[in-house]
């Protein structure tokens, strides 16, 4: 038996399904937690194990497993937590009657501070876009809205028309365990957004209907795996050499609005972060930026 012939365990649909209406969760972490008990279902397979009836030992020697491959903590740890909240439903419903996950720590994966962007290369991303064509245009919209707002990516590419008020310039957002919040769009993105939505958008449906307003030529909405595409291409052309993806342009509003003295708890709801403790990371960048800007300009620096 291979791996890519086990069948997915009929628990994992079923608690896919109560904790999606229990809690809400995206669409992405429902896939997150689908493809980690798949892995760990196929694992056990080879073991001659099941995943409901999978104990301490299993998972300690899957997890055991994954390291000598060359897994990173962070990654083992989302496993865990995923298997963890699958075996705690499984108990809850009087599928298993002991929690295999209950005395298994989780690795420690430190805090990653994360890359951002100076001002000046965001300026070089921006204008990296091709305007002389409609989706040019696009793009450069699309970046200048990341930038302005914060955006997750998935937010962005399933952002509808009708999520957009131009007349109080504002951007109304369905986050996170369906969370709304209302991000301002600044002046020089609902400039873009209004040019775009007057000219090349139409010239990219070519008489196509959707209410996404960062179609594709076939009129559907984009994937998050394309524009991640996308601005990675502009950033080769605008030669910033690091790391690039959607988040760090997330990365880079955050990080900016706190060098020009916005208030943490401001950034955390423009972020859409449930918990303080998730935007506290970028202070140790905006900190970061401050000692160097001192050491550059005070003369005892």
């Amino acid at each position: 038996m291979t791996d890519e012939s086990v069948q997915l365990d009929p628990a994992v649909p079923r608690f896919l399904d109560v904790v999606w209406m229990e809690r809400g969760l995206s669409a992405n972490t429902l896939a997150a937690y689908r493809a980690d008990l798949l892995s760990l279902q196929r694992w056990l397979a080879r073991q001659g194990r099941a995943l409901v009836s999978a104990d301490r030992a299993d998972l300690l020697a899957f997890v055991a497993s994954r390291v000598q491959d060359g897994a990173q903590p962070r990654s083992t740890a989302r496993q865990l937590s995923s298997f963890r909240c699958f075996y705690r439903q499984q108990l809850r419903d009087g599928a298993i009657k002991e929690d295999p996950t209950l005395d298994i720590s989780m690795p420690r994966t430190g805090r990653a501070l994360p890359k951002s962007l100076t001002e000046a290369e965001v300026e070089k991303l921006l204008a990296a876009p091709d305007l002389s064509n409609a989706l040019g245009v696009r793009d450069r919209t699309m970046l200048e809205v990341l930038y302005a707002t914060g955006l997750r990516v998935s937010e962005l590419v399933g952002l509808k028309h009708s999520q957009v008020n131009l007349n109080q310039g504002v951007v109304r957002i369905s986050g996170k365990g369906n969370r709304e919040r209302l991000v301002p769009l600044g002046g020089e993105s609902m400039r873009w957004i209004k040019e775009f939505v007057e000219g090349a958008r139409a010239e990219i449906l070519a008489g196509q209907a959707t209410d996404y307003l960062f179609p594709t030529r076939r009129g559907d909405r984009m994937t998050r795996q394309s524009f991640w595409h996308i601005i990675k291409r502009y950033a080769r052309l605008a030669r910033i050499d690091k790391p690039m993806s959607p988040h760090t342009l997330r990365h880079a509003f955050a990080t900016h609005l706190l060098n020009h003295g916005a208030d943490l708890r401001v950034v955390q709801m423009l972020l859409g972060h449930s918990d303080l403790s998730t935007t506290q990371i970028y202070t140790h960048v905006a900190r970061e930026r401050m000692k160097d800007l001192h050491g550059r300009h005070h003369p005892r620096g």
